[in-house]
């Protein structure tokens, strides 16, 4: 029986992928887990790998083209099949594949296929749905309590919801939007550069973020010589080894014991509550070519500044080099954004939702300072920042988290231990 190969889930915001490279072609074995093309996200570019054994029988999409999830892009075949035509959208369980199969392995690390749902705003009710189904229904603000499922053991797939009615909502949705102003256009040797799918989406996200969470922000400039001098003692110690430390390390070791201390700001806005969290999970801001990515270090505050060192430097090497797997950039609750290397000494970030904080690091920069003796001396100085969404943390609250990072970084042996 042919297995369709479909454009897969391979990030939480994901709506769409650019099929850059087909790392097979027609007429290869595969096995499950083999790496089949690799695919522009609005996160990164990843490899999309097989979920089924089989010959490629077809590929039905040409390198370069953006499709919807759940397109189909290629088959697999067993010996003595031929390849079938592509199926239109949303028929290749006519032809014996589950529609929300292979879209919905990569689209979830937990995909249970009940949910409670809202009916309506009313009390919850249980239904069984696929994952795809479900995100279909809360866009569309479609009642699956009222949806007669046509899966497995009635569970609601996507062909089911095509002719659903849709929810009422008190959302005012008929709100103008701002005017926009066009650039001029192209001439002589300016060049137009079309979005890629990360571009995009970082400026959907960016642009949400900005006009809908209610940004405020603070600053500290802290005393950055210790840090300086335990670094070098560090390093001197490290010797040859490759495990060197670097002051990004010791930021991200004392941004997550500082939220220990101040766990208000571990948090998340959800509607008529707040989501504090019980682990701080770092989101490192790591540039590339066409944008800017952030995997997650999970539950920071339990691991060594060794650990971390070590975890941030894989991560961004493999961020570059394009193997991060898409579970890698999801579960955040704090965002850590370095621009200090790049010679930026103070910044505002804005806040990667639904998180609610961000940090912005600037360099270390040498200047006069007053001492304790009321003498002016050499010093070393570094600001840190942060954004912060104002339903969630208030301004006193941001001081004290500022203040628990502060006093880590101006002794960091406090943090060795």
């Amino acid at each position: 029986m042919p297995n369709f190969v479909q454009m897969p889930k391979l990030s939480d915001t994901m709506t769409e992928g650019t099929l850059l490279k087909w790392l097979v072609k027609v007429g290869d074995k595969v096995d499950v887990g083999d790496p089949l093309a690799e695919v522009e996200t609005d996160k990164a570019t990843m490899e999309m790998v097989a979920f089924d054994d089989g010959t490629v029988g077809a590929l039905y999409v040409e390198e370069g083209t953006k499709t919807a999830l759940g397109e189909t892009l290629a088959v697999l075949l067993d010996e003595g099949e031929e390849a079938p035509n592509k199926p239109p959208a949303g028929e290749t369980m006519a032809i014996g594949s589950d529609e929300d199969s292979h879209v919905e392995e990569a689209q979830t690390t937990s995909p249970d296929v009940s949910q409670n749902v809202e009916s309506g705003g009313d009390k919850a009710s249980r239904v069984k749905a696929s994952p795809l189904a479900r995100k279909i229904a809360n866009a569309q603000n479609i009642d699956l309590s009222k949806i007669t499922g046509s899966g497995p053991g009635g569970r609601i797939v996507k062909r089911d919801l095509e002719s659903a009615p849709t929810v009422s909502t008190s959302v005012v949705k008929d709100v103008k939007p701002p005017a926009t102003i066009s650039p001029a256009p192209a001439a002589g040797q300016d060049q137009r550069i079309e979005l890629s799918s990360m571009r995009a989406i970082i400026a959907e996200r960016l642009l949400a973020s900005k006009t809908q969470i209610p940004h405020f922000y603070l600053h500290v400039e802290l005393d950055a010589e210790p840090l300086m001098g335990l670094l070098k003692q560090a390093n001197i110690a490290a010797g040859e080894k490759s495990n060197k430390l670097t002051i990004n390390d010791v930021i991200l070791k004392a941004a997550a014991s500082a939220a220990v201390a101040e766990p208000r700001v571990n948090a998340s806005f959800d509607g008529n509550a707040i989501i504090q969290y019980a682990d701080v999970n770092l989101s490192v801001a790591i540039a590339l070519d066409d944008g800017l990515v952030t995997p997650v270090i999970r539950s920071a505050q339990a691991k060594s500044l060794l650990e971390i060192s070590l975890e941030v430097k894989d991560l961004a090497q493999r961020a570059r080099s394009k193997k991060l797997s898409p579970d890698e950039f999801n579960g955040g609750t704090i965002t850590v954004s370095n621009l200090g290397a790049y010679g930026i000494n103070s910044f505002d970030a804005i806040i990667n939702p639904p998180q609610a904080m961000i940090l912005s690091i600037g360099g270390i920069v040498k200047k006069p300072v007053v001492d304790n003796d009321g003498k002016i001396v050499a010093g070393a100085r570094m600001d840190v920042g942060i954004s912060c969404d104002h339903r969630v943390v208030d301004g006193a609250v941001g001081a004290s988290y500022l203040s628990e990072l502060k006093k880590r970084l101006e002794n960091p042996a406090s943090i060795l231990l």
